[in-house]
This record gives C-alpha cells, sequence and structure tokens, in this order.
C-alpha cells in the first residue's frame, strides 16, 4: 500500500467542514486566548475553521498550510466569516519561517509529519516566552451506528476502526523521514520543552434523532473512510460487503433511511506553556 492523500481534492470538504464545526472551534478558541494575547498561528490550518473562531479574539492571526489550494479555501472561509487573517505556505517537515506568537495551534496536522517530536520541537520554539501552544490530537473516533445494525456480523463499526488505526499505522511507517513516537502526546509536548501540559477533551455531538443534513454527513464520513481502505487487505471481505450495502443509496440497506443514526465524538486539546525568562540577578 502506498499511503497518498490528494489534498487539492480535500480542500472543498476541508472548507465545509471549518464552517459546519464552527461551534466547535468557537469554543475552543473561548478557553485558550487570553486578553493579552495579540498574536496567534494557526499551523495546517485546514479550512480555517480555528483561524475565524482566532481572528474573533486576537488582533493578528496568521493562518498557515502547506497546499495552495486548501489556503484559497481557507481565504474564502475567512472572508465568508468577515473576518481578517494573513496566510503562509509552510511545510512541517521543513523549518518554519513564521513570527513567534502568543497562541499556536495546531489541529490533526502533526500526524502527518514524519517526524512528530521535530515537528512539535519547531512549533514550541513559534511560542513567545509564557504562550501556549494548543494542538488537537487525540480523543475518542465518532461512533454513528448501533451495534447491530440487522446486516452482517454485530460490531460493524469498531472492527471499521480497527482497519483504519492499521491504515494509521501503515501510513505513518510510509512517511518520509518516519520517527516512532512511543509515548503520549502530553509527553512530547514536555520533551518540546513546554510546561504545565493538561489535556482537555471536548464532546461533539449532533441532536438524535439526526436531521437530514446530519444523516447525510454521517454517511458521507462513513464512505470516506471506506474510500481509503478500499484498496487494502485491512477490511475483511463480509465487512466490505456489508459496507458496500449499507452504503448503496439505491438499496434497501441504505444508512440514510435510518432514524438510528446517532454522531458522537471526542477530541482531545494538548496544552503547554512555554517557559518565562527569568531576569539576570
Amino acid at each position: 500500500m502506498t499511503y497518498t492523500l490528494d489534498w487539492d481534492e480535500q480542500a472543498p470538504r476541508l472548507a465545509a467542514a471549518a464552517t459546519d464545526e464552527a461551534g466547535w472551534y468557537a469554543a475552543v478558541a473561548a478557553e485558550l486566548v487570553r486578553d493579552t494575547d495579540r498574536v496567534a498561528i494557526d499551523v495546517g490550518c485546514g479550512g480555517a475553521g480555528m483561524t475565524v473562531a482566532l481572528a474573533r479574539r486576537i488582533d493578528r492571526v496568521i493562518a498557515a498550510d502547506h497546499n495552495e489550494k486548501v489556503l484559497d479555501a481557507a481565504r474564502t472561509v475567512v472572508a465568508d466569516a468577515g473576518a481578517t487573517a494573513e496566510f503562509a505556505v509552510v511545510d512541517l517537515d521543513k523549518p518554519l519561517d513564521l513570527p513567534e506568537a502568543d497562541l499556536v495551534w495546531s489541529s490533526a496536522a502533526v500526524h502527518h509529519a514524519g517526524d512528530q517530536q521535530a515537528t512539535l520541537d519547531k512549533l514550541a520554539r513559534l511560542v513567545r516566552p509564557g504562550g501556549r501552544l494548543a494542538i488537537a490530537e487525540g480523543g475518542l473516533r465518532p461512533r454513528h451506528l448501533p451495534w447491530d445494525v440487522g446486516v452482517g456480523e454485530p460490531g460493524l463499526e469498531v472492527r471499521l476502526d480497527a482497519a483504519q488505526d492499521r491504515f494509521f499505522a501503515r501510513m505513518r511507517a510510509e512517511l518520509p523521514g518516519s520517527v516512532p513516537m512511543p509515548y503520549g502526546w502530553p509527553e512530547a509536548l514536555r520533551r518540546a520543552g513546554l510546561e504545565d501540559v493538561t489535556t482537555r477533551t471536548f464532546l461533539l455531538e449532533r441532536p438524535v434523532p439526526l436531521s437530514a443534513a446530519d444523516r447525510e454527513r454521517v454517511v458521507a464520513q462513513l464512505g470516506r473512510r471506506l474510500e481509503w481502505l478500499r484498496d487494502t487487505d485491512l477490511l475483511a471481505g463480509e465487512d466490505r460487503r456489508t459496507w458496500e450495502r449499507l452504503l448503496d443509496p439505491d438499496g434497501p440497506d441504505w444508512l440514510g433511511h435510518r432514524d438510528d443514526l446517532h454522531s458522537i465524538e471526542a477530541r482531545s486539546v494538548q496544552l503547554g506553556t512555554r517557559k518565562r525568562k527569568t531576569r539576570e540577578p
């Protein structure tokens, strides 16, 4: 298997997700931002959901990503929200040409870097003394289905998670310059020289029964997860056939017809502070 992800194709989806999850970004920003913060950087900004949330609270916000089309989509999201931000092209595997900031944020980006610890070290160096680095990595994957959907063997979604874990392990192994990180994110922040490291986990939940739009999002999300696994050996043949039935909009078992779908997820934000400089005696 060769891990490839066409970020040009992902740009519209990232922009849509940023808008759809604006409430989550706003809630996180409300907890992270201090009244004294003047500069914030969103590294790996994707659809700019956090960029918008930060721009509503901080004077200067820089949205950075490695892909021009992703940044173009982010610009549109920021403009449509009536917010203002600067934009920069960066590569997490190279030196980061960015200014120091009071708050550096990165969501679901560090795990795409070959050397995650080295990348966190670079992000930590962008933080001003007394400032914070916050990364959204870890948590619990979304849950959408009943344990028994009446098609195939029960526990279908659990086995999908297991297959995706194996996919992620292969992806990490194939990244250029891949380096294992056999410890958790809080320890990684401490090794990056940060102190007062904490973890705050946020619950994302949609009201049940799901609206038609939310059911559509759930089905689309599951479809994307299956697409990643389609050309691999990570999902058993019986489960693959079951998913094909559940995701067929013309079939009798299409998930979009069900009123017992749900949407619940836990996202963890890891936060660390850069030590203030001590005055010379």
